[in-house]
């Protein structure tokens, strides 16, 4: 944090002017915050408003017993759950996905994910390798990829926010820029980078007394310009300006929206399950709210889905939750108008296995799962590959799951093989030429 020194007053808000100037320069996922504002104004900012909410299920969710039901397997295969129909002629859901099964038309299923390695992390997911590749050469997250090619839509808004809360298994929780370097992270959600864009512990009143206190920064330019840093007063003025953003910080309150809604999206709780995330619909509430005020990237962390013991108890106590406030989001975004500018994805680090073991659970299971996907422009209504009779093997069109990022790309307007500089200004390529854009989606 850059500290600019001088007397340290209090002022008629209660705020020392030291404490103000120290509170400007928050780190944003690492780097300073006028740092960061500086590295926006370089970035190409684009003129498009394409956007992804990427739900990640941490803990793999039983593909078996929500979009890929084995109604005619044994019964240690099947479980307990009966299919259902949905509002696509000839395809079914788990029965504890009603809601869900009403919007299929909404919805590409894909049944037949392979590729990803037995591992609980989110690195699969978020960065498109496995968590020692990610860390061994420093891949970014995809969200970070993002910032870097297309930068913020305006000038107070980040281009990627993460709200994952911070879980008890580490890997669970996501990664960084990586070798883009700190210019690029995210906006974490979980700790003082919320704390500093929404200002949580300031008073609305206060915050008309902060403006004055940057004319005193003049009286510090000898200080600043003997640290290199010609443009303080202009990359503070904007600071204040993202700290103050009613754009961004009313984007973060849920309590502004119509209750019914919030009704329809489901509570949850913001307790955390096991050692991974909540199932706090509020979080997709607000993700739909941040990408219409115009970030880009939001992942959010939701619920814990590794049920190797209690399998169906567990599900049918926190699949309703899913079911309303993911089928809710696609409604939602459909409703406003965003269906071909944001892309929902919904998946994990893999499946659960085909045979019930003797805890009436399911274990990990990396060769195959599902993953649902929404809006985007994509071609919906329709399942992708299928899995053999015991949902244990993709036994039709196998898509990679690298291939959802590269589709992922693909909406927001990005080539996925293009290349990019990272932190020393080397070329480096997004995604390998092997991992592409699935065409039954993008055409």
């Amino acid at each position: 944090m850059l500290t600019l020194t001088g007397p340290s007053h209090r002022y008629c808000d209660g705020i020392k002017r030291r404490s103000f100037l120290q509170a400007g320069s928050l780190a944003v996922g690492g780097l300073t915050l006028p740092g960061l504002l500086r590295a926006e104004s370089a970035a190409d900012t684009g003129s498009s408003q394409k956007s992804v909410i990427m739900v990640y299920l941490s803990g793999g969710l039983s593909h078996q017993d929500t979009f890929d039901l084995k109604s005619l397997a044994p019964k240690e295969i099947r479980g307990e759950f009966d299919p259902i129909p949905t509002s696509v002629p000839g395809i079914e859901f788990g029965e504890h996905l009603p809601r869900l099964a009403q919007v299929a038309d909404k919805c590409a299923i894909i049944r037949s994910v392979v590729g990803q390695r037995d591992e609980h992390s989110s690195f699969q997911s978020l960065c498109g390798s496995t968590m020692s590749t990610v860390q061994r050469e420093g891949l970014p997250n995809f969200g970070s990829v993002v910032a870097k090619v297309q930068g913020p839509t305006d000038p107070v808004t980040p281009p990627f926010v993460d709200l994952f809360p911070t879980m008890k298994h580490r890997p669970y929780n996501s990664s960084d820029a990586g070798y883009l370097g700190t210019a690029f992270n995210q906006v974490r959600a979980d700790g003082e980078d919320l704390a500093s864009m929404k200002l949580r512990f300031i008073e609305p009143p206060q915050l008309g007394n902060r403006r004055a206190l940057l004319d005193q920064l003049n009286k510090l330019r000898a200080a600043a310009d003997r640290q290199g840093l010609d443009d303080v007063d202009e990359n503070y003025r904007r600071a204040f300006d993202v700290l103050t953003s009613s754009r961004f910080v009313n984007a973060m309150d849920v309590e502004q929206e119509d209750p019914k809604l919030r009704e329809r999206y489901g509570k949850g709780s913001s307790k955390h399950l096991g050692d991974g995330a909540p199932l706090w619909n509020d979080q997709l509430l607000i993700a739909r709210r941040l990408v219409e005020s115009g970030v880009r990237v939001v992942t959010v962390a939701y619920g814990f889905w590794d049920t190797h013991g209690n399998n169906f108890k567990h599900l049918k106590q926190h699949l309703p939750t899913f079911d309303a406030g993911i089928a809710t989001l696609i409604e939602d975004i459909h409703d406003r108008g965003l269906a071909d500018d944001v892309s929902v994805v919904v998946w994990g680090e893999f499946g659960r296995t085909p045979k019930i073991n003797k805890d009436a659970g399911r274990d990990h299971w990396a060769p195959v799962q599902s993953a649902l996907l929404s809006g985007g422009g994509m071609q919906v209504g329709q399942v992708i590959g299928s899995t053999d009779k015991t949902a244990a093997q993709a036994e039709i069109r196998p898509i990679d799951y690298r291939d959802i990022l590269a589709t992922v790309y693909h909406n927001l307007g990005i080539d996925p093989h293009e290349f990019i500089r990272d932190v020393n200004e080397r070329p480096v390529r997004i995604m390998s030429e092997d991992a592409r854009p699935i065409r039954e989606l993008v055409g």
